[in-house]
């Protein structure tokens, strides 16, 4: 807090001030992770209510994604056009419709479209936050204040996964089973409404964002906000933001075309996107009950394990906040590249011990253990680099021009490629299950070649910097 102290009176007050509007942003990656990772104590229960088969119930469990991508896609027109904190709220409703709709669905496709609903609102969310918090923090502090969104993000995974140990828990031990009037993965799906209840209201408490608002020719209200926010001249800070904005003109989805279909620095960071996705980290929580489960361990443990997961996940958020403005993004970035590579590896190695046996695969004692230390070392690794840079960069890697719109499109695309790790897994697994594992950890080698070749440090810039 130092530095802001020395810049302006009042700076560690306006980096209090600061921290909580981004932690209220923050909440919509809560229910991001929340809402993403629900399913997965639910899916062999679904998968038996509906009387489906692992193709339709993979389908329904993936439809979110899909809308999430339809979300992330239309989010940076919404910000530009009717601001940060509006789309924020028109987010939180989604999220309530589609707890509630996902909580009573008459058939497995009703079940599909109100995960589609709830998908679009993640989409938003995960464009949204990152966009906010980057607008509103300074420099020297936006990665650990851009982390937020990741930590939100792991801390909803984890508390969907203690809901869904405690709600089977009181039904006997299953999904399945009933408590009251509806069976418990249908609870498991409602309660992400209490949540969203909650981001509506902190998202109506906050400001609106100091760019969007120059952007929008209300410099008056952007001073206010600014005066709350960012120390030194504040005047000076606006005339910076209109010139790094190109004057009053709105950013638009044209403005990222270039020569090779959109701008140089939009491929980068869409590549950042899709890499983030393509290790595989998703299947952990999409369907890791199911996966322990296969190889021997009952629901109930492998729902605690997938509890375990998350806690790891959480572990290594706060190692990538303390190290994300101390190293540098690159750096964090190749260190979680080399360690997924090498861990995603020993837990394919570790998985061609498994002994098949019609639908179930059992691993060896020694082996099983091999496979959830190897597979703890990789979330780690990806929760200490990857999980927040990836949002981090996207957060602020663009030119001001064309953020929200450059935003947009790469978080679609994380979102495409997280549909298409999710909806090929079960039919990887049952081909080859080692396999499976080896191709994620070629994309992470691939990772590390990309970020060192391509990406540029973003470290300690300002925003308006970007793109210089």
């Amino acid at each position: 807090m130092s530095a802001l102290q020395s810049r302006a009176p009042g700076g560690t007050a306006k980096l209090g001030h600061v921290v909580m509007i981004a932690g209220a942003a923050a909440l919509g990656g809560f229910l991001f992770g929340y809402d993403t990772s629900v399913i997965n104590g639910g899916v062999d229960a679904i998968q038996e209510h509906f009387g489906v088969g692992s193709a339709m119930t993979g389908l329904t469990v993936s439809s979110a994604l899909l809308g999430s991508a339809v979300g992330a896609g239309i989010a940076g027109g919404l910000a530009d056009r009717i601001g940060r904190i509006r789309v924020m709220q028109l987010a939180a409703v989604l999220f309530i419709i589609s707890a509630i709709g996902s909580a009573v669905p008459f058939a497995i496709w009703d079940l599909a479209i109100w995960r589609v609903v709830g998908g679009v609102a993640i989409g938003i969310a995960s464009v949204i936050a990152p966009a906010y918090i980057a607008e509103v923090a300074p420099a020297e502090y936006r990665g650990r204040l851009a982390s937020l969104q990741q930590l939100a993000i792991v801390l909803g995974i984890a508390v969907s996964q203690l809901v869904n140990y405690a709600l089977a828990a009181f039904a006997g031990g299953s999904a399945s089973g009933m408590l009251g009037p509806i069976q418990a993965w249908q609870w498991m799906l409602g309660v992400a409404a209490i949540p969203a209840v909650v981001y509506l209201v902190v998202a109506s408490a906050i400001p609106e964002s100091p760019r969007y608002l120059v952007a929008a020719g209300k410099v008056d209200r952007a001073r206010d906000v600014l005066n709350k926010i960012e120390p030194g001249d504040v005047d000076a800070k606006i005339t910076e933001i209109k010139d790094a904005l190109g004057g009053e003109q709105k950013p638009k989805l044209s403005d990222l075309r270039g020569k090779f279909g959109v701008l140089p620095i939009v491929w980068v960071g869409m590549a950042i996107a899709a890499l983030q996705q393509f290790v595989g980290i998703n299947v952990i929580f999409y369907y890791s009950s199911s996966l322990w489960h296969s190889v021997g361990i009952n629901e109930e443990s492998s729902l605690l394990l997938s509890l375990f997961t998350s806690i790891v996940n959480i572990i290594g958020t706060f190692v990538a906040i303390a190290l994300v403005d101390k190293i540098g993004r690159k750096p964090l970035l190749v260190i979680g590249s080399v360690g997924m590579t090498v861990s995603l590896a020993v837990t394919g190695w570790a998985f061609s011990f498994a002994q098949v046996v019609g639908e179930d695969a059992i691993l060896p004692a020694q082996w099983g253990v091999v496979a959830l230390i190897s597979a703890s070392a990789f979330v780690l690794f990806f929760a200490a680099s990857w999980g927040v840079v990836m949002w981090v960069l996207l957060g602020e890697m663009f030119p001001a021009r064309i953020r929200a719109a450059a935003l947009a499109l790469g978080t679609a695309t994380n979102w495409i490629a997280n549909w298409l790790v999710t909806v090929s897994f079960p039919s990887m697994r049952d081909w080859n299950l080692p396999v499976t594992y080896f191709i994620y950890a070629a994309f992470a080698a691939l990772s590390v070649v990309f970020v060192v070749k391509y990406l540029k440090e973003t470290n300690g810039r300002s925003l308006e910097e970007m793109g210089s």
